[in-house]
This record gives structure tokens, C-alpha cells and sequence, in this order.
């Protein structure tokens, strides 16, 4: 008999499917329960969503698992952002150095179901429409509810909520002892829109599509319309199509979704600001009206665990917004760290270790993550952001071991989070200094700029990739 205590999951998401095949391949005895019925059986019904976007960090979680392989088949590679500005004009904004360096296009629904396969072939024992209703934390029972309303007590000595941003279990937690916990409303919203594939658009829209066979745009790309407080982005999808996401603020001045309440209103907006951009979206009046406005919000907690009985993990610790594209990402690398964690420790130990280690970085990469969403609607068309990326990325050439550009380190290495948020505020000091009032990185003494940045940075970590 294994000297594993058994875990208890609470969500089958993409988080806890993939840690309870984590756990399970280390001889842990795992149930997951799960409030929605089971996606395979009766087709994914997780709501639309921002598409999701897997880098490095979840490459590795997925290798980790054996499954990057099966993933990357059904993925698009995106090489960078194809920004384009409201003059019609367009050009891309390359994430790394070359084609080693990208990320990928996922869907939720299918990559989800993937882990539910691998998860079950490692004997995890899932348990759908089983949503979580009480726990008693003291006597290490809990009890479910399913759906038609029935309710039943189980055993669950050890809890782990991987359930999402509106967690049940962290609520049940709560309940029993405060958390610390905090939400930081962004005050911005989002609502989903669609460029179907190439074949379902009249020819003559598709004249400047560069022959990207079933793709209206380029499809290697992530494309972003910035216009300064709000912006629309698109990432591709296997088939075909992309999913087109406006981002505005909720209330307030025009534009706002509280402005623009039906797509009566929104058309002519998007006629004015999105010219180039409503064309592809033939369903444009019937998703605008059809699809709701979704909220964004930062999650802060001051504790993530109830010693050794409970712990949280992913979005139900620390949810953030999607402008870093590291959500998912994030919450792979927990799974990574916890399962490694429980694998010689006791509960206790483990899951206060895991908070010790991960909260640090949690709150960096939400940090970076509202900066992003700054980034991408106001900068990647302003002088002085291309200016210091331009000149970052001559230092970075020359001087690989004392500069790499902060979106590098967080999408495509392992650095912790804190480490990349702490290194990009000293670089983009330098920057600042190394162009002064200029935004002509040509009028920058190269060698001179090397000499500062070795002398006042120290050499990068190294650097672990896949």
C-alpha cells in the first residue's frame, strides 16, 4: 500500500486535469470533481473565452507530462504581433529572436479534453457534475452536490481547489479562515467576435491576404488593432478562423461598452476605428449582440492553504488578467512545482513551501500583466516604445549574457517572474538613459551603450528553455 495520502481535486479544468495526471504518475491515488458535466460526453461548455496562448513555461509542464507533442499538433505558431495602426498600415513585431522563440494558439476546449484522456489513462478518477457545496475541513470530509440537486458527503482528508477564479473551495477556506482576500477590478471588459476562415469571405476581400490558404490575415501572428485605452487583438485558430476579442473600458467616456450597448452602435464605431478589421467579421451584428461582456480582475490572496488540509492553485489563487498571455502558462508551472512538492513531503510542508516559492512570482507576472495591457493598446505604435525595443535588441545582440528583453524572459525561459519583472524595470531605466530625449536608437554609440550595460548590470542567470 502507498504511504500517498489520497488527494481530493476540486475543478477539472485545464490546471487540475493536468496536476492530477502529474500527481498521479507519482503514485498518488487522485479524484477530481468537477460541477460540469464531462465535455468529452457532452461537448465542451466552458463559455467562450479569450483564446489561449501557451509559451514556454507550459511547454514545459506539458513535456513534463508527455503530452507537448499531442498539443503542438493542433496548435498555430505565432511568430509575434502583427500590429495594425489606424492609418490601415501593418507590420510585425517579432516576440523572440527567430523561430525557436514563439508561442502557440491553443483551444481550450480541445487542449482540456486532452488532459481529461491523460489524466484518466493515469488513473485518476474523475467525478462530473459534481460540484462542490461544503466543506468540513476539521473532520476532512466535504460534501458535493450534483445536478439535479442531489446531495452526498465523501471523504477528502486533503483538498486541492484548482476551480477556477469564482472558486468554490476557496470560498469553503474562507469561510473557516479568512484568506486575505482581495479582487482588483480592472474596469474593463471584453466581448468576442470572429473572422471566419478564408473560404467563407468574398475574394476580393482577401486580395492583401498574402495567400495564407484557408487564413483571411497572416495567421502566424497575433494581431492587434491598438487605438490608445482599448484595442481588438485576434489569434488564429486551426481551422481557419480567429477569434477577434474588443477590449474597452465598461463605463465611462466613449468608447465604453455602456456606449456602445448594441451592435447597431458598435458598427459604426468599429466602421470609424476598425475600418480595415469589420470587413472580415461577417457576423459582426449577430455575435456582437449575441455574446457577452466579460469582466477582468486581479485576484490577491494573503494565504493559499489551511496547513495541510486545503491548498489552492491556479486561477482560484491568483487569477489575473489575460494581457500576458500567461494564465494558463502560470498555472501549468504550479503543477509542475506542487507535484514535485508533494513527491517526498508531507502535505503541510509541501503546500506551505509552494506559497513561499510561487507567491512572489504570482504577483509579479500580475504586475506585468496590467502592464501589458497597457503595452499592447497604447505603445506598440509609439516612437519612443519602438525606439527602446529597437535599441534593447541591438544590446541584447551584442551583449546576450547582460540584456534580454523582459517579454523574452517571461514567455520564453524559466527566470521566475519577480526575477523578469525586477531585471525589465532596470533595463528599461537604461534604455531611458542610453536615448535621453531622442527616440533614435541610430544615434546611440553602441559600443559605448555595451560598455554601461556590463558595467552596470550584472550577467543574467542562466537561462533554462526547453
Amino acid at each position: 500500500m502507498s504511504s500517498k495520502p489520497p488527494l481530493t481535486l476540486i475543478g477539472g479544468g485545464l490546471v487540475g486535469a493536468l496536476l492530477a495526471q502529474q500527481l498521479a504518475r507519482r503514485g498518488f491515488v487522485v479524484d477530481v470533481f468537477e460541477k460540469r458535466p464531462d465535455p468529452r460526453v457532452s461537448g465542451f461548455a466552458g463559455g467562450r473565452s479569450i483564446n489561449l496562448a501557451l509559451a514556454e513555461r507550459g511547454l514545459q509542464a506539458l513535456r513534463s507530462a508527455g503530452l507537448a507533442e499531442q498539443v503542438l499538433a493542433h496548435a498555430v505558431m505565432m511568430r509575434g504581433r502583427m500590429v495594425h495602426t489606424a492609418d490601415g498600415r501593418s507590420g510585425l513585431q517579432r516576440y523572440g529572436v527567430d523561430d525557436s522563440e514563439v508561442i502557440w494558439s491553443v483551444s481550450r476546449g480541445g487542449l482540456n479534453m486532452l488532459l481529461l484522456d491523460a489524466a484518466e489513462a493515469a488513473g485518476v478518477r474523475f467525478h462530473f457534475g459534481q460540484g462542490l457545496a461544503a466543506a468540513d475541513f476539521d473532520a476532512g470530509r466535504m460534501r458535493v452536490v450534483g445536478l439535479d440537486g442531489t446531495e452526498r458527503d465523501v471523504d477528502a482528508p486533503v483538498l486541492i481547489g484548482a476551480d477556477g477564479a469564482g472558486s468554490a473551495l476557496r470560498a469553503a477556506m474562507n469561510a473557516h479562515r479568512p484568506l486575505g482576500e482581495r479582487t482588483d477590478w480592472l474596469g474593463h471588459g471584453y466581448k468576442e467576435l470572429e473572422i471566419p476562415p478564408a473560404t467563407q469571405l468574398p475574394d476580393a476581400l482577401l486580395r492583401d491576404s498574402g495567400g495564407h490558404d484557408q487564413f483571411a490575415i497572416e495567421p502566424h501572428a497575433l494581431h492587434i488593432w491598438p487605438r490608445g485605452g482599448y484595442m481588438c487583438i485576434a489569434l488564429p485558430n486551426t481551422e481557419g478562423s480567429f477569434t477577434v476579442t474588443l477590449f474597452l473600458p465598461g463605463h465611462g467616456a466613449h468608447p465604453s461598452f455602456a456606449t456602445l450597448p448594441d451592435s447597431r452602435a458598435a458598427e459604426t464605431f468599429f466602421r470609424e476605428e476598425f475600418g480595415d478589421l469589420l470587413p472580415l467579421l461577417p457576423r459582426f451584428a449577430e455575435d456582437y449582440d449575441a455574446h457577452p461582456v466579460g469582466t477582468l480582475a486581479t485576484l490577491y490572496l494573503e494565504r493559499w492553504h489551511l496547513g495541510g488540509r486545503a491548498l489552492l492553485v491556479g486561477d482560484a489563487a491568483h487569477a489575473i488578467v489575460p494581457f500576458h498571455g500567461q494564465g494558463m502558462n502560470c498555472g501549468f508551472e504550479d503543477t509542475v512545482v506542487l507535484a514535485a512538492l508533494l513527491d517526498g513531503n508531507d502535505t503541510a510542508e509541501a503546500f506551505a513551501e509552494f506559497q513561499r516559492i510561487r507567491q512572489p512570482n504570482v504577483g509579479a507576472i500580475a504586475t506585468m500583466a496590467l502592464e501589458n495591457y497597457v503595452e499592447m493598446r497604447d505603445s506598440v505604435a509609439d516612437p519612443r516604445y519602438l525606439a527602446k525595443r529597437e535599441l534593447g535588441a541591438r544590446l541584447a545582440a551584442r551583449a546576450p549574457q547582460h540584456f534580454m528583453a523582459r517579454y523574452r524572459m517571461v514567455t520564453f525561459t524559466h527566470l521566475p517572474y519577480a526575477y523578469a519583472l525586477e531585471r525589465g524595470r532596470a533595463q528599461d531605466l537604461l534604455l531611458e538613459q542610453l536615448l535621453r530625449e531622442r527616440n533614435d536608437p541610430d544615434a546611440v554609440d553602441l559600443d559605448a551603450a555595451v560598455a554601461t550595460l556590463e558595467a552596470t548590470l550584472p550577467p543574467l542567470p542562466p537561462l533554462r528553455h526547453g
